[in-house]
């Protein structure tokens, strides 16, 4: 398995680009997350890479970070989702905005990629459930992620709207909390208020 790669970048045409890696040129199709991170032609690249063999060819795909790489691989495991689609729900969302899309089960974000009908989103909600994780790789009780920020509280909130919670109810539960809170206290105290409640 190659899994990683580092050369010269020496041709851009998305999907695909061409990496020299010591005089060996490598065709990688790229994400479009990824393809808008790459340098200028001529410069040195660094990809995580997931190697498919089939039977009539070899297919090597690029990911700019190993999390998008670990969702690629999550993605293809999913039935009636190949290579193809996975990376064009990369293309269409981030690791995280998926990670997001899945955990809060929202079928119309998922849907609004091209080639993902309502049947294939929600095949995604519930075979991915659980086994995705943020950039931030922060995770509640249940083991759904939710979207690191800078600030807490922020964190807080995130994690209970990806558990399911409304706006109203998230904004009562995290009201009294101490501003020092850590996130994993913070949505502890939170979910034990909106059982209160």
């Amino acid at each position: 398995m190659i899994g990683r790669l580092t050369g010269n970048l020496i041709e851009k045409l998305p999907p695909q680009i061409t990496v020299d890696v010591n005089g060996i040129g490598y065709d990688v199709d790229v994400t479009m997350t990824t393809f808008y991170q790459l340098p200028v032609l001529g410069q040195k690249v660094t990809l995580f890479t997931h190697l498919v063999v089939r039977e009539d060819a070899h297919l090597l795909y690029g990911f700019a970070s190993r999390d998008e790489r670990e969702t690629f691989r999550q993605l293809i495991k999913v039935s009636g989702i190949g290579a193809k689609i996975a990376l064009a729900i990369l293309s269409g969302m981030t690791a995280d905005e998926l990670a997001i899309a899945v955990a809060s089960e929202d079928i119309k974000r998922l849907s609004s990629v091209p080639g993902i009908g309502k049947k294939t989103a929600e095949r995604l909600v519930l075979e991915l459930r659980g086994k995705l994780a943020t950039g931030g790789n922060l995770t509640v009780p249940g083991g759904l992620p939710f979207a690191a920020t800078p600030d807490e509280k922020s964190d807080i909130v995130n994690a209970l709207l990806a558990l399911g919670y409304n706006e109203k109810e998230t904004a009562a539960a995290t009201k009294g909390l101490p501003a020092e809170v850590t996130v994993s206290e913070g949505v502890r105290l939170a979910l034990k208020n909106l059982m209160k409640g």
